[in-house]
């Protein structure tokens, strides 16, 4: 499992960042709950998102 988190948005993509600042672009339309700058998601092996409750 790893953590990412919401760094930006760019168009149609959610740009986000791990603990290692490497970068994922990920289609929002792909993403199944809202998310803004700064919320932190687990994505599993499988490629699930859980949105971390703060």
């Amino acid at each position: 499992m790893q953590t990412l988190k919401v760094d930006r948005f760019d168009g149609t993509m959610v740009i986000f960042t791990d603990k290692e600042k490497k970068y994922f672009a990920i289609e929002k339309t792909e993403i199944p709950f809202d998310v803004k700058k700064g919320d932190r998601v687990e994505i599993d092996n499988d490629g699930n998102l859980t949105l971390i409750k703060k």
